[in-house]
C-alpha cells in the first residue's frame, strides 16, 4: 500500500520541488557505478554519509546536509522521489520557492539529529532524503488535511487504486514510522524510523506559523481541508484489446 499521486495540482510550477528530485537523481547517477563495489561504496559513503559516531566525535557535521542527498539504491531513490513528487507541489505552492527549500532543508537536518539522539555512538552510516520529504509530508498533513491522495493496495495479485484523504494517509505512515522506531535496534543498519518520525514532527511544527498566518482552522473552513485550486480527476484508461463474444456451443 502506497501512494502514487494526489488530486491537486499546484497553482505555479513547483521549480524547488523538481529542482530537487533532479539533484537526487544526477548525484544518484554520480557514484551508482560503485554500488556493485563494497569498498568503493563505504569509503564514499563514509566520507558523506551522516554517521552518528562521527558526529559525537566532533566531524563531518556537514553530512547532515549532504546525507539527504544520497540513496542506496535505485529502488531507495525511486520511492523517495515519488512522495516528494506527489507532497513537494502543493507545500512550495503556499511557503514560496526560497521558504520552501530552506524548510526542506532544515527538516532533512533535523531528522537527521532525531536519528542520531537515538544512538549517537552507531557507526552505520544514514542515507536518503525520506527524512526532508517526511517534513514535507508534516506540512502537508497540517496544510491541507482533507486533500485526496491515490493509494494504491496490492493485495497478492489483487490491486487497486483507492482515493482517501491525506489525514489518513499520512497518520498512517507516520505511526507505522513511530511504530517501527519503537520495534528497532536505532543502531543497527535498516530502515531509519527515527529520522522519518522525526522529520515528520519538524516539518509539521516549523509549518505552524505559516498555517497561523494563512488564518489557521479558517484557512481550512475556506477551503474544506485541500489546496485552493481546482481538484485533478483522474481515471484509470481502458484496455484497447477488444472484446470478444463467446459463441454458444449446441448446449446453450
Amino acid at each position: 500500500m502506497f501512494p502514487i499521486r494526489d488530486h491537486n495540482p499546484s497553482g505555479q510550477k513547483p521549480v524547488v520541488t523538481y529542482a530537487l528530485i533532479v539533484a537526487n537523481v544526477l548525484i544518484f547517477f554520480s557514484y551508482a557505478g560503485m554500488l556493485g563495489q563494497p569498498v568503493h561504496i563505504a569509503g564514499f559513503f563514509g566520507d558523506w554519509a551522516m554517521i552518528p559516531a562521527r558526529i559525537s566525535g566532533g566531524d563531518g557535521f556537514y553530512t547532515l546536509i549532504s546525507s539527504m542527498f544520497l540513496h542506496g539504491g535505485w529502488l531507495h531513490l525511486a520511492g523517495n522521489m515519488l512522495f516528494l513528487w506527489i507532497f513537494g507541489d502543493n507545500v512550495e505552492d503556499k511557503m514560496g520557492r526560497a521558504a520552501f527549500l530552506r524548510f526542506y532543508l532544515l527538516a532533512g537536518v533535523a531528522a537527521a539529529g532525531a536519528q542520531y539522539l537515538t544512538a549517537p555512538l552507531s557507526d552505520v552510516p544514514m542515507v536518503g532524503a525520506s527524512g526532508a520529504i517526511a517534513g514535507v509530508m508534516g506540512a502537508y498533513l497540517l496544510l491541507f488535511p482533507k486533500a485526496r491522495v491515490d493509494v494504491l493496495m496490492i493485495f497478492i495479485i489483487f490491486f487497486r487504486i483507492f482515493a482517501i484523504p491525506a489525514w489518513a494517509v499520512l497518520i498512517l505512515w507516520f505511526a507505522m514510522q513511530f511504530l517501527g522506531g519503537i520495534g528497532s535496534d536505532s543502531g543497527a543498519a535498516g530502515v531509519a524510523y527515527w529520522a522519518h518520525a522525526g522529520g515528520f514532527a519538524a516539518g509539521l511544527i516549523m509549518c505552524l506559523p505559516l498555517w497561523q498566518r494563512l488564518g489557521g482552522q479558517e484557512f481550512w473552513r475556506a477551503h474544506h481541508g485541500h489546496p485552493p485550486h481546482p481538484v485533478a480527476r483522474y481515471s484509470l484508461s481502458q484496455s484497447r484489446i477488444p472484446k470478444r463474444r463467446k459463441r454458444r456451443g449446441p448446449w446453450g
